[in-house]
C-alpha cells in the first residue's frame, strides 16, 4: 500500500505540473510540486531498501507524464525526435530532483525546516545551466508557465523567468510546510501562503500603472504571414514562383510611409552563398523591385545561406567536405538576412534545436550528425556565430534585434542583442512542423515575456501564424489566424530603455549556482566526515 501511496504520489504531481500549461490553469503551478515533496518526504522517513533509487524511479515518472503532457506535439515534427526530447528532458529532470534529495536527506537531520527549501536553489541552477549546453530544450523551465498570465509577472524586467521559478517553488514549499504542520500556528501559516501568492501580483500591477518608456520615432512595419506549407509546398516547390507570389501581394500594401517589410524564417528557399551574395536570384529581385521603388524601406527576411572554407581557413567543427574535394568545406546557416540601401547585413541563427539543427557537441560527435532530424531544408550541424548582430536602419535610428524561432525562449540570450544597441526586437519564425497544437501557441506566449524582460516591442512574423505586434507589457496585438495567409501593418515604437534584467541579466540564477556549489560540496564533506566514523 505504501508503495502504491507513492505511485499515485508521481502521478498527480506530473500531471498538475503538465495541466498548468494549459490555457487559464496557470494557478496549478503553485501546488504542482506538493505531492512530489511529499513522496521524497515519505521515502526519506520510510524503511524502504534503496530509497535514492525508488525516488529517482518517482520522480522520472512524474517529470516524464509532465514532458509528454506538454511537448507531446514535437511528434508531428518527427517521432524520434520526440521520444529523444521527452526521455531525456524527463532524465535529466529527474537526476536534479535526485540531487535535491540527497542533499535534503542529509541536511533534515541537522536543519529540518531549512532542508525542505533546498529545492529552489539547485532547480534553479538546473534551468540556468540547462540554457548553456548544446542539449538545451527549455521549454518546460517552470517561470514560462507565467507566459499565459504576463500581468502576474511584469516584474520580469528586474528577474527574467528566473523570479517565476522562485516564486511557484517557493508557494510549493509553503503549502508542503503547511500540511505538514498545520497543527502549529495553521491560520498564521495560511495567512503568510496567501500574502506569498498575492504580492507578486500586486507589485506586477504596481509596475504596469507605473511603467514609463520613452518611445523613439514610430515605425511602420509590414508583417508577411505567407502560409507556406513546409511539409508539402515550401522547400520542394519552386522558390521563384513562391517569391512572386508574395511580392505581387505586397508592392501595393507598401508605401513611404512604410519602414519595414518582416518575412519568416527560411522564407527564401533558395541556396544563398556567402561568398557571393549577388549571384542568386532573390536577393537581387527583392532589391530590384522594393528597395528601389522604396529606398528607404528595410527588408528583413529568413534564409538559408552557405559559407565555403578552403583548406588555408579556419574551418569551424560544423563545417562538411564539399563533394569529392578534399581541400574545400562548406557551413550551412539559418540565416536572418537585412536589406537596404546601405547594403546586406546577415545574422546566424545560434541558438539551434538539439538533434534537428545541431548534433550536440559538433566537435565530439561529428561523425552522427548524419543522424540530425531532416527539417527547414537542411540538416546535420548548422553553423553559428559568437556575437548577436543587430540590424541597423540607413542613419542608425532604430537597432532591430533578429531573433530566429528557437532564440526566442532564451531571456539572457535576448538581452545581447539589446546590449548591442537593439531598441526593438523581431522575431521570425516558421511553427508550421507542429501542426495546430499546442507548440505554436506556447512559442508566441513566450516572445511576451521577451518583451516584458527587456521592454522592447516584438514585431513576430510566423510563415503559418501567429504573427503580430507583441508591446513592452507582453500584450499580442492584431494576432493572426493559424494556418492562414495574411499581409499585417502594424506602428511599432522602438526605444533606448535598459532594464535591470538587461544590464544585469539573470541575478537570481548565478546566486543559486552558488548556493548549489555549496550545497553539494557540504554534502560531499558530510559524506566522508561519515564514511571515515565507520
Amino acid at each position: 500500500m505504501k508503495r502504491l501511496k507513492l505511485l499515485l504520489l508521481a502521478i498527480l504531481s506530473g500531471l498538475l505540473l503538465g495541466a498548468s500549461w494549459l490555457p487559464h490553469s496557470t494557478f496549478l503551478i503553485f501546488t504542482a510540486f506538493v505531492p512530489l515533496l511529499f513522496l521524497s518526504e515519505e521515502i526519506a522517513c520510510g524503511t524502504f531498501k534503496r530509497k535514492k533509487g525508488l525516488l529517482f524511479l518517482l520522480s522520472y515518472l512524474t517529470f516524464l507524464i509532465w514532458n509528454v503532457f506538454d511537448t507531446w506535439w514535437i511528434w508531428f515534427a518527427s517521432e524520434g525526435g520526440a521520444v529523444a526530447a521527452i526521455v531525456a528532458n524527463a532524465l535529466l529532470m529527474a537526476l536534479v530532483f535526485l540531487l535535491y534529495f540527497s542533499i535534503y536527506q542529509k541536511m533534515r537531520t541537522v536543519k529540518p525546516l531549512l532542508s525542505y527549501w533546498m529545492l529552489i536553489p539547485v532547480w534553479l541552477s538546473f534551468e540556468y545551466l540547462h540554457t548553456h549546453w548544446d542539449l538545451a530544450w527549455t521549454w518546460l523551465t517552470v517561470g514560462n508557465v507565467f507566459a499565459f498570465e504576463p500581468n502576474w509577472v511584469q516584474w520580469y524586467e528586474y528577474t527574467g523567468v528566473s523570479g517565476g521559478t522562485t516564486w511557484a517553488l517557493a508557494i510549493n514549499t509553503l503549502i508542503f510546510t503547511f500540511i505538514k504542520q498545520k497543527e502549529k500556528n495553521g491560520g498564521v501559516r495560511l495567512f503568510f501562503i496567501l500574502i506569498a501568492c498575492i504580492t507578486p501580483i500586486l507589485l506586477s500591477q504596481i509596475v504596469l500603472h507605473t511603467l514609463h518608456i520613452k518611445p523613439e520615432k514610430e515605425q511602420q512595419a509590414l508583417i508577411i504571414q505567407p502560409n507556406i506549407d513546409p511539409y508539402n509546398e515550401k522547400f520542394s516547390g519552386n522558390y521563384q514562383e513562391q517569391m512572386q507570389r508574395v511580392y505581387q501581394k505586397i508592392k501595393n500594401k507598401i508605401t513611404d510611409k512604410t519602414s519595414y517589410v518582416a518575412l519568416p524564417e527560411t522564407f527564401l528557399t533558395e541556396n544563398i552563398w556567402e561568398n557571393n551574395l549577388e549571384n542568386n536570384y532573390s536577393l537581387p529581385f527583392l532589391k530590384d523591385s522594393l528597395l528601389r521603388t522604396f529606398p528607404s524601406l528595410n527588408i528583413i527576411v529568413g534564409a538559408t545561406t552557405l559559407k565555403q572554407y578552403t583548406s588555408d581557413d579556419d574551418i569551424p567543427a560544423t563545417a562538411r567536405p564539399f563533394g569529392n574535394k578534399p581541400d574545400l568545406f562548406y557551413d550551412v546557416f539559418n540565416t536572418a538576412i537585412q536589406l537596404n540601401k546601405k547594403g546586406t547585413m546577415l545574422y546566424h541563427k545560434s541558438k539551434l534545436v538539439p538533434g534537428v539543427e545541431r548534433m550536440p557537441y559538433p566537435a565530439l560527435f561529428k561523425p552522427l550528425e548524419k543522424l540530425a532530424i531532416n527539417l527547414g531544408g537542411t540538416f546535420g550541424s548548422l553553423g553559428t556565430q559568437d556575437t548577436r548582430s543587430v540590424f541597423f536602419n540607413a542613419d542608425k535610428t532604430v537597432g532591430i534585434a533578429p531573433v530566429v524561432c528557437y532564440e526566442s525562449i532564451f531571456g539572457e540570450y535576448v538581452t545581447q542583442y539589446v546590449k548591442n544597441g537593439a531598441n526593438a526586437i523581431f522575431i521570425i519564425t516558421n511553427d508550421g512542423w507542429w501542426g495546430d497544437t499546442p507548440g505554436y501557441k506556447h512559442h508566441l506566449a513566450y516572445a511576451c515575456l521577451r518583451a516584458i524582460e527587456t521592454r522592447k516591442q516584438v514585431v513576430r512574423s510566423a510563415n503559418t501564424g501567429i504573427s503580430c505586434l507583441i508591446d513592452e507589457t507582453g500584450a499580442v496585438h492584431a494576432p493572426q489566424p493559424w494556418w492562414k495567409e495574411a499581409y499585417l501593418l502594424v506602428r511599432f515604437q522602438p526605444n533606448t530603455l535598459h532594464t535591470f534584467y538587461v544590464r544585469f541579466g539573470d541575478v537570481l540564477s548565478k546566486l543559486a549556482c552558488l548556493v548549489t556549489l555549496w550545497l553539494i560540496g557540504w554534502y560531499i564533506k558530510v559524506r566522508l566526515r561519515n564514511s571515515q566514523a565507520h
